[in-house]
This record gives structure tokens, C-alpha cells and sequence, in this order.
């Protein structure tokens, strides 16, 4: 059997405050890499301080890619991020540099791993109903409808997550079949000529991990982040908005917090208390989604360290020796 020629890419997966990025960062200055962020709020311009963005001295170390993509108002699909994604490995790979795929959106992932299924385009008039229904009933009442006719995406979907309920309703009937119908039916996609390395950053004591997402949102408070958000509501792109809070970007756990903070609608201590519960519920739901990745590597990140290095090795080595 011929030895694998396809040049290697790394995935860092796991949930939030797991340590990906400090880790993309070394192993792309050990390895001659750069990076290709798999995060849906780092394309957004001015989500710094919420979301975590590595600062302008570490992307000044390494080359970050797929950072600072749009304003936060504009839209930004799984699909374009699939097609930003590949470009930027092939553009990588050309240059005999490494790809470190470093994030914890699930959906990017897929995208780009798996492929998407091809379910109906985005309707504005459709959407426009279903908003038109949702200020009327309420999303609750939009939620009940979308769990009569599939229950299972209901399942998955937040009764106060309007995105992905209008979504889920838009598809349905646009085209008469369920997204979880969709989603079963998808079709093979070009393999991504890649050998990748998956793997998934998660410490075994999820009390470790609450312990440092909670840090994490103390230490972006400190660091400025309601004055960040007090410059989205600023820009007039979402203080003309009808609906801001509607937006993805401001979908992005800490930032709806953060907004209705400053709308007056709670205090400085269930800020808190909230953007770290939400912060927490986005962690689950990345541990759920990441066990579904059945050939990705679990390594805790505080106690296997030296596991993760010998596997990092060994991938490398073997390409090293393949291509030689």
C-alpha cells in the first residue's frame, strides 16, 4: 500500500476555556504553522474582549486566519465558512506551513470535515412571515409548531432560540421535509484532501472547567468587555437594527448578557451570574456535540499534556516520513 501523500492538517476541538487557543499558538510556532480559526464569533469585527479573540501581539506571532471577517450585523453561513476554510488550508499547505484548525463551533467543523447537506437557500420573504408570526404568537408558540411537525430538531433547539426555530420552520416549509430530514439525507461531499489530526481538549472534571469559565468572564469583565458591547450598541449598523439581539453575532454567549445589562433589565451581579450559566450551557452542548466525532482523541489538557505531545509526534513524524 502506498504511503498517505496528503499534507496534514491539525483540529484543536473542545469546549470553551479549554485551552485551544494558548495550545494552537505553541504548536504552530513549534511546528511552522498558522491558524485557521473555527470560532462563529471571531468573524465578527469588534467582538474582542466577549469572544476571546487572540490579541493583536499573538496573531502578530502567528498567522491567524478567518478573524475580523464581517460586521457584526452582516451575515456569515457555514457554508462560506466551509469554502473560506479550504481556501485558507490550500493557501497554508501551499506555502509548506502547517493548518491548526483551533475552535468549538460544532457547525463550522462539519462543514468543513463532513460536508453540509443541501437543504433549501435562505427566503427573505418566508423569513418575513415567520418573524411577522413570532412578534404576534411569540417564539414559544413558533417552537410548539416546529415540535409537532419534527420533534426532533425541537429537541435541540431552545424554545427562546429564534434563529434556529425561523430556521427550522423556514425549511420545513419551503420545501415540505424537516431539517432533521435533511440532515439524515445528506450527501457525500469531496473528501478534504487532508491526513487530519482531531483532537478534543476537555478536562475529565467538568468542575475544573466551570472553575475556569468562570475566571474567564470575571477577567473579560474586568478587562473592559461592557464597554466593548456599549461600542456595538454604538455602531450604526445594530443601533438601527429592529432586532438586534436576533443577530449571531450577538448570539455569542456573554454579549445578549451584556446587552440587556445595559438595557437596565438586571444587575451587575446576575450579569455575572448569567454569562457565566449561559457560558457553561454552550460547553455542554460542545461536549454533546464533539462525542459524535467518533475518530477525534480526548486528552485532558491539565493532566495529559505529555499524551498530547507523543501524539502530536507521532502524526508529524509519520507525515514526515511519508512525504519523504
Amino acid at each position: 500500500m502506498s504511503a498517505d501523500q496528503r499534507p496534514i492538517a491539525i483540529a484543536l476541538m473542545g469546549p470553551t476555556a479549554s485551552g485551544k487557543t494558548a495550545l494552537a499558538l505553541e504548536w504552530a510556532e513549534q511546528l511552522g504553522g498558522e491558524i485557521v480559526s473555527v470560532d462563529s464569533a471571531l468573524v465578527y469585527r469588534g467582538l474582542d474582549i466577549g469572544a476571546a479573540k487572540p490579541t493583536a501581539a499573538e496573531q502578530a506571532r502567528v498567522p491567524h486566519h478567518l478573524v475580523d471577517l464581517r460586521e457584526p450585523w452582516q451575515p456569515y453561513s457555514a457554508a462560506e465558512f466551509a469554502t473560506d476554510a479550504r481556501r485558507a488550508l490550500d493557501d497554508i499547505a501551499a506555502r509548506g506551513r502547517v493548518p491548526i484548525l483551533a475552535g468549538g463551533t460544532g457547525l463550522y467543523f462539519h462543514a468543513l470535515l463532513h460536508g453540509l447537506s443541501p437543504m433549501p437557500e435562505a427566503d427573505a420573504a418566508t423569513r418575513a412571515r415567520i418573524e411577522a408570526e413570532a412578534a404576534e404568537r411569540g417564539w414559544a408558540a413558533l417552537h410548539a409548531e416546529l415540535a409537532a411537525v419534527d420533534p426532533l430538531a425541537a429537541s435541540r433547539i431552545h424554545v427562546t432560540d429564534a434563529q434556529r426555530i425561523q430556521r427550522a420552520l423556514e425549511v420545513y416549509r419551503l420545501s415540505g421535509r424537516t431539517i432533521s430530514q435533511w440532515r439524515s439525507d445528506a450527501v457525500a461531499v469531496p473528501r478534504l484532501p487532508y491526513r487530519v489530526l482531531k483532537l478534543v481538549l476537555a478536562p475529565d472534571d467538568r468542575a475544573v472547567l466551570h472553575e475556569r469559565i468562570a475566571r474567564r468572564f470575571d477577567a473579560m469583565l474586568s478587562g473592559g468587555f461592557l464597554d466593548e458591547v456599549r461600542s456595538l450598541r454604538a455602531m450604526p449598523g445594530l443601533r438601527d437594527h429592529p432586532r438586534p439581539l436576533e443577530l449571531p453575532a450577538l448570539r455569542a454567549v456573554g454579549y445578549r448578557q451584556a446587552w440587556e445589562h445595559l438595557d437596565g433589565a438586571f444587575d451587575a451581579a446576575e450579569l455575572r451570574d448569567r454569562g457565566i450559566y449561559a457560558t457553561r450551557q454552550l460547553a455542554k452542548r460542545q461536549l454533546t456535540w464533539l462525542r459524535g466525532e467518533l475518530d477525534a482523541r480526548w486528552f485532558d489538557p491539565l493532566r495529559e499534556r505529555e499524551d498530547l505531545e507523543t501524539a502530536l509526534a507521532l502524526f508529524a513524524g509519520g507525515a514526515s516520513r511519508s512525504a519523504g
